[in-house]
């Protein structure tokens, strides 16, 4: 492997400084980089320069920045990072994640451990509860390691429940695609710690990202924070189990946000792990039964002119039905009626989802299928 050059090596040093710096936070950093890039900033900060755009508390902590800036050797900060096999990239970085690149709110910082690579995959992710019940468990696995077979990546936070389940999954492929995490503190604080075995087996074989530095404790703030990186690197996100209130569904919202589909694994109505996830369904997520119905999902991104990371949701049953009936020639809304015998009501509202679905054209009345 190349050796850094001395641009490189600066860029990477003060970017992992800055990221260390006391209170510096993904926000605060993100501010400061915006006005000039990690080499700069850092010399600025140990010159006493004040940065405008920061938070009061940031304005507050400046002085402290540049007592602590005055104290720290960036050879020594390149040393433990070396050591610890972290690479350090910035948004300008050229291993920095494409799907990550043009999001709004893009880490200015990222840790990575393992192989980028592993983002060269298809990705899902399999997200759920903490306190999963068996089959939630059981669930995730399976999809883990059917995905992983089928050369997908499984994206998720190396969690207990859910998020561990489906990487153990993922890492029982045979010859399958490599995991992605992101974690919610330092590459080298472990968390939980019962996933010891699983960090150091995902890390050897995939993917560990954080947008926090060494050392960075698993604060409670991290993980809602890291749940939009999960989101931003996925193309489906499945949550297998939630509860009413759980925090997968701050994930859902931030996939929402930024067009990826979202599947609910369906789960007893007397399951309390399994009221989120079957709130989802009832507000109109696709179910994911089985890995097929996830694979569909990943397929119809393949078809020809569909914009990157966005996904044709699978026809309901009812609405396959109407899809069925049309082929590439047009067919009128009469002939439609007549074929499948429904009302002009409910065909107007299935062909209007298909529509919005990408999966029919509407000229003037006629219809026909969106071949892929």
């Amino acid at each position: 492997m190349n050796s850094p050059t001395e641009h490189e090596w600066l860029r990477r040093s003060s970017l992992a400084a800055l990221a260390e710096l006391p209170g510096m936070g993904p926000t605060r950093l993100s501010a400061v980089l915006d006005v000039m890039a990690p080499e700069g900033a850092w010399q600025a900060i140990a010159r006493g320069r004040r940065f405008t755009g920061l938070d009061s508390a940031g304005v507050k902590l400046q002085a402290q920045w540049r007592g602590r800036a005055a104290t720290i050797d960036l050879a020594e900060v390149d040393r433990r990072y070396t050591e610890a096999q972290v690479k350090v990239w910035s948004r300008v970085d050229p291993a920095y994640p494409v799907m990550l690149a043009g999001d709004p709110w893009a880490p200015a910082a990222l840790f990575a451990q393992g192989e980028a690579k592993a983002l060269a995959a298809e990705r899902v992710a399999l997200i759920g509860t903490r306190h999963c019940t068996r089959e939630g468990r059981d669930i995730a696995r399976r999809f883990g390691a059917e995905l992983a077979e089928a050369g997908v990546a499984v994206v998720s936070g190396l969690a207990l429940g859910i998020d561990g389940a489906a990487h153990a999954g993922a890492l029982e492929a045979r010859c399958g695609a490599p995991p992605v995490a992101v974690v919610g503190s330092g590459l080298d604080v472990v968390y939980p710690r019962q996933h010891t075995r699983l960090w150091t087996d995902v890390r050897n074989s995939g993917l560990i990202l954080s947008e926090a530095p060494l050392g960075a404790l698993p604060e409670a703030w991290r993980f809602p924070a890291r749940n939009r990186i999960i989101a931003a690197l996925s193309q489906v996100l499945v949550v297998v189990e939630s509860h009413e209130r759980g925090g997968s569904l701050i994930t859902v919202d931030q996939a929402a946000e930024r067009g990826v589909d979202v599947l609910a694994v369906p789960g007893s109505v007397r399951s309390p792990a399994s009221a989120g996830s079957n709130a989802l369904l009832r507000d109109g997520c696709a179910p994911a039964c089985t890995t097929d119905d996830i694979l569909m999902y990943l397929s119809a991104a393949r078809r020809p002119g569909a914009a990157p990371g966005r996904l044709r949701p699978a026809p309901s049953p009812e609405d396959l039905r109407v899809l069925e009936a049309l082929g590439p020639s047009l067919t009128s809304t009469a002939e439609m009626m007549s074929i499948t015998e429904l009302s002009l009501a409910e065909l107007a509202t299935a062909l209007n989802r298909l529509e919005v679905g990408g999966w029919v054209e509407n000229s003037g009345g006629w219809w026909r299928r969106v071949e892929s």
